[in-house]
């Protein structure tokens, strides 16, 4: 277990210890518990949900909706041009916040097609999931950083928010001294570029989703939250071992204003779309 997960594990057991000793039981009740996730901002990553949206699209957004989901996060079309995804979310009263596009499109000559794409979605946000594995150094990352601040550039003049980039564990490797995430961190212009924070992936990867918050205030406007199991699997949200009260008391610092729920291998997705979905509704940090 790496010194992050001890992190989130011992904000838990600190705080039962502290109980146990004689510490006020109405702890929770205290001020800085008393937030919550608007629901507004409680949205569904549609990665989680591919195999039912491969044969139902509309039906499986219908019942995310019904479920109280009130945004989601594109992730493949399944054969839906942008405008039918949008005919649909608006037909089961969602609102797309956000749509993953590949890094060789950001890129390349796909960019403006894909920036309209985002407008036709009532998207804000493109998205660069990954970086290509042969990128994963120093020189690569900053490759990355100046191509992101021309696409988050486009993307300003074109009426939407900054360019936002998803991590992964290895995006917070050490390679060459260097931490890969930093770069990017330091290396792009806050008012182009942004970050969808994966909290799994940061945590997987060795990084503090809570000190990340405080010390690059503003950038992090959508997560994915995603939880983990004892044994480092994936798990529905609050069911694994991640502190997400903790982690979610500086999210404010970090600007953010989308919570999406991700599950890379669920495998019942609406039973995990609903457990998510109803501890994220009732949390309280």
């Amino acid at each position: 277990m790496n010194g992050t997960r001890r992190a989130f594990l011992g904000t838990a057991l600190g705080a039962a210890a502290a109980t146990a000793l004689g510490a006020p039981a109405q702890a929770a009740e205290t001020g800085r518990c008393r937030r919550r996730i608007p629901p507004s901002g409680i949205g569904m990553h549609l990665y989680t949900m591919r195999t039912p949206l491969a044969t139902d699209f509309k039906g499986t957004l219908a019942r995310l909706s019904d479920m109280g989901y009130a945004t989601v996060g594109v992730s493949g079309r399944h054969g839906n041009s942008a405008a039918a995804i949008r005919t649909m979310l608006d037909e089961t009263r969602l609102k797309a916040v956000l749509e993953h596009v590949g890094y060789d499109i950001v890129r390349g000559s796909g960019l403006p097609q894909a920036l309209e794409d985002i407008h036709t979605l009532g998207a804000r946000w493109i998205v660069v999931p990954s970086l290509p594995s042969a990128m994963h150094n120093p020189a690569g990352f900053r490759e990355a950083a100046r191509e992101f601040n021309k696409a988050g550039l486009a993307a300003r003049e074109a009426g939407l928010g900054p360019l936002l980039f998803h991590n992964h564990g290895l995006d917070h490797e050490v390679v060459e001294g260097e931490n890969l995430y930093d770069i990017l961190l330091k290396e792009t212009d806050p008012h182009l570029v942004g970050f969808e924070l994966d909290v799994y992936w940061a945590a997987k990867g060795g990084a503090d989703p809570r000190s990340l918050f405080v010390r690059h205030r503003r950038r992090f406007p959508a997560l994915h939250v995603k939880d983990m199991a004892p044994d480092g699997d994936f798990a529905d949200v609050g069911s694994g071992v991640l502190d997400f009260p903790s982690m979610f008391r500086t999210a404010d610092s970090g600007g953010v204003r989308q919570w999406l729920v991700e599950h890379d291998a669920p495998a019942d997705p609406f039973a995990t779309a609903l457990n998510s979905y109803r501890y994220l509704s009732r949390l309280r940090y």
